[in-house]
């Protein structure tokens, strides 16, 4: 069974939509459990903050079937495909980690580069899996959490809510 971390985001009805996509993922893969919601300004476009965290659940699931149900579920919660790559999102999820799988295609970002890139991914996924370690640099997620942080100023709030607070 492979371990799975999802980074999942919002700028628009960003309560709702990312209630709906934590519902619409334990009714796909059962437990799940995330971590605290974090409010970030935008990244690449002007527009309203985002709340941003990370997921985790467990599957049997082949790592593109779950790429597959990812998309699924973004477009059951009215994602706009047709706009450009940073803009507004009901929802965002994206696939961080698929166990310690390191893929060499291109096309399939595993482990997501974002995670080395942005306080966003990083310091929920710290929270979540502080002593897990990155399957490509080695390092804990709490000690690259550490290291970023001390790089500057993180431009990310914790937000007292979480999914499940709200109604769906």
């Amino acid at each position: 069974m492979a371990e799975v971390f999802i980074g999942a985001g919002s700028n628009e009805n960003a309560e709702e939509n990312l209630a709906r996509g934590v519902r619409l993922l334990r009714e796909r893969f059962g437990a799940v459990s995330c971590s605290p919601v974090y409010r970030n300004p935008a990244v690449g476009f002007a527009g309203d903050d985002f709340l941003n965290f990370v997921i985790r659940l467990a599957t049997d699931e082949p790592m593109a079937g779950v790429m597959r149900d990812l998309r699924e579920i973004e477009d059951r919660c009215g994602r706009d495909r047709g706009g450009p790559k940073f803009s507004p999102r009901t929802l965002d999820l994206d696939l961080l980690l698929y166990g310690d799988y390191v893929s060499d295609d291109p096309a399939v970002d595993v482990p997501r580069d974002e995670i080395l890139k942005y306080a966003f991914v990083l310091k929920p996924l710290a929270d979540l899996a502080p002593e897990q370690r990155h399957p490509v640099d080695g390092q804990t997620y709490a000690a690259l959490w550490r290291a970023m942080a001390q790089s500057g100023p993180a431009a990310l709030t914790r937000v007292d809510w979480t999914p499940e607070q709200a109604p769906v």
